[in-house]
This record gives C-alpha cells, structure tokens and sequence, in this order.
C-alpha cells in the first residue's frame, strides 16, 4: 500500500512527463468540487480514484504497461461554467481519455453536455445522482457512466428508513438545483405513495448568512422531523443551525449531499436523534477497501470508493477494447461492470487486466460491489445512518 500511494504522489507531480522504460502515458481527469459546498468529501473522493490509478500503474499489465497519470479539476459543484472550463482544458490541453467525475448532478451535466459529448470523451461519476442525467433522459450517446445509484432510487431508501422510525410526517427543505429538487420530488412521490405527508416542500439557495425566514416557512408547516437535501458545506448546514437556534427542529433526517464528518463537527449532539442514507458497500467490501487504504485517507467518506470503482471501469474497459480511445472503449465498460467473468475485488486490478489481455472475462466487484442496471446506472445501496453522543453511527443496510 506505501508503494501504492508513492506511486499514486509521483504521478500527480509528473503529470506531463511520462513515465520510465518506454512505456506510454494515459492521462485521465478526475474533475470533482475541490472547492465549494461539498470540498469536505472531495479530497477523499480524489485520493480513491488516483488510488486506482496508481494500483493500475504499479501492475504494468494495462495495454502492455503503460502508465495512468491523474489531472485534477475543480468543478466547484455549483459553477456551471467554471466546471466546463476545467473539462475542457483538461480535454484540449491535457489530452485525458477519460472523466472520472463530476460531482454534484448540475455540473456533471453542464460537462457531459458542453464539452464531453463535442469532444467524445467518457464520463463516470461516482456521485452525481439526479434522475435526470439517466440515459432515458439524457441523450449521452453512451458517454456517461455512474456507480452511485440515481435518487429515484434513494428517494425510496429515504422513505423505507422514515418509515420504519415511524416518522409520518416531514418538511423538506433541498438546495435549490438538479441534485436538490430531483431528491425532493423523488422522495415526496415516494413517502405519500408510503402513506407519509409532505407538509411542504421547499427550496434554500446556498451561500446565505442567514436562514431564518426559510426555517420559519418550514417551522410554520410542522413536521416530526426536517429533511434536509443539502450540502452540508454551505446552505444545509446554514439550515440546521438556525432550526437549532430558534426550536423550530430538533431533529432531521441528511440525505447523501449531508453525510459527512463535517456533519458531526459542526453540531455534535445537538443533531442526536437524527437519521440518514448515504451510497455505501456493504460491510465486507468496506472493510477491504478499508485495509487496501490502509489510513492514508478517510476509506469511508460518501463517494470515496464509488470514486474507486469508477476509475477502475474506465481502465478495465480500456484494457477489454485493447484501446484507451474513448470511442473505443465506451462499449466495454457495462461488460467488465458486470457477470460474466471473474469476480474482481477493490485490489485486484491487475489481475483482472491480465486476464482480460489474455481473452477473459471480468465482473468488476471493486469496492462497492459495482452492478450497473440498464445503461450506465449503478444498483447501488445504501448505509443507513444514526446519530448518538455527538457522533455518526451505522444503523442499518439498504
């Protein structure tokens, strides 16, 4: 794992140089809100994806031993415009074969459809979840990946986990975007389908001072509890703080976009009580992915080894197509993410290389058990999340 990381640190500094003895260089970006309402995950993020690449680098067996070399891009999570820039330089100027990214839902799709398709370039997020960027909305041409599940699909985890804390009614309150108003419709269908009522459901724009007069539309409302489909860097940590304040919510139930060790530093056990979801493996897969990080960076952060996985599809599939062209490889990522073929662990990458430069077959497994359902979709599942004596606690599987 030391090797692994050196590996991975020598490549971010030689990201124009290539590498020794003769072999090639593939450049891959991995574009993701390196500054903005979700900088608290992104570092993780970026150290899972360039985990991959550096394990991928350090086997010599993709397409007869060239290296993978990350560059990074911000995609501030919210600036449409400044995320297609960095998509476009990273395409024209740093020549990368692959996007692993973006991030939040709103950029992914600026990227995917101002620069990616133009250009012909591949694109899996490890998070960028609205129903709206699912093929059957989004005319992709077979560009676009993703291994967190879309939030038509947490929309009904949301609702399973209110549910059975027989949570009947709720407020919502979402950042006022495509990932933020996708979540809230998905979950509003869903939990008055439950049986469950809406009082109402709202929307906050972020980067605010004061959230006083949104919490008391939401406090006027009622609910037994607040679900808040934020970002936990800017406006739905800004929305919890001032529900504190003024008592109109003493607990809350955090989507994905919220889950995050910044959650748990900035309220501790004024958030007791609450509950959440967040796209995570299951146990076995956790704890493997935990020992192949070996603590260089937080394993267990929200998207962390999605990000893992995504850039382990794009270097299977461009092993399978013998090819790193993306209009080559595009159609091998849903065959290497899938049965048939050896089952493929987070660590296990060069072996499945090696196997797929001898003619076999890979189903990637990796670190979070990757199955994409139709094109470009992940499964996915979900931990669900508890809060006790100031901290975040596992309280069930989806």
């Amino acid at each position: 794992m030391k090797k692994l990381l050196m590996t991975a640190a020598a490549g971010a500094l030689c990201a124009s140089t290539g590498f020794a003895g003769g072999h090639s260089e593939i450049k891959l970006g991995v574009i993701l809100g390196f500054t903005g309402p979700i900088e608290s995950l992104t570092p993780s993020m970026g150290a899972g994806a360039e985990l991959a690449m550096a394990e991928v680098t350090e086997s010599g067996a993709l397409l007869g031993g060239a290296s993978v070399t990350p560059v990074r891009g911000d995609s501030t999570c919210i600036d449409a415009g400044a995320a297609s820039a960095a998509a476009e330089r990273l395409i024209t100027s740093d020549g990368v074969k692959g996007i692993v990214g973006a991030d939040c839902s709103g950029v992914t799709g600026a990227i995917l459809n101002n620069v990616a398709l133009p250009n012909g370039v591949v694109m899996v997020s490890p998070s960028a979840t609205s129903p709206a960027l699912s093929h059957t909305d989004n005319a992709d041409n077979g560009l676009f990946f993703r291994t967190a599940p879309s939030d038509a699909r947490q929309g009904v985890v949301m609702t399973e986990v209110l549910m059975e804390l027989g949570i009947n009614e709720v407020a919502v309150t979402y950042t006022n975007n495509d990932y933020g108003k996708g979540l809230a419709d998905s979950f509003e269908a869903a939990y008055t389908a439950a049986g469950g009522t809406v009082t109402v459901n709202s929307p906050h724009e972020d980067g605010k001072a004061d959230y006083s007069a949104e919490v008391g539309e939401l406090a006027a409302a009622g609910g037994d509890r607040l679900v808040v489909a934020g970002y936990v860097d800017q406006g739905g940590s800004g929305i919890v703080r001032a529900a504190l304040d003024t008592g109109a919510f003493d607990t809350f139930h955090f989507p994905d976009g919220m889950i995050s060790a910044a959650l748990t530093e900035n309220f501790g056990s004024e958030i007791d009580g609450s509950s959440g979801q967040h796209p995570a493996p299951s146990d076995e897969l956790a704890a493997r992915f935990s020992d192949l990080v070996g603590g260089a960076f937080d394993s267990s952060s929200p998207f962390t080894p999605e990000s893992y996985d995504a850039a382990a599809l794009i270097m299977l599939a461009m092993q399978s197509a013998n090819s790193a062209e993306p209009g080559d490889y595009k159609d091998h990522i849903f065959a290497v993410a899938n049965a048939p073929g050896e089952p493929i662990q987070a660590g296990e990458l060069g072996k499945a290389l090696e196997i797929l430069a001898a003619g076999g077959e890979v189903d990637l497994i990796g670190a979070t058990g990757v199955e994409l359902v139709g094109p470009g979709e992940a499964a996915g599942a979900y931990r669900v999340v508890g809060f006790e004596g100031g901290e975040e606690v596992t309280a069930g599987r989806k």
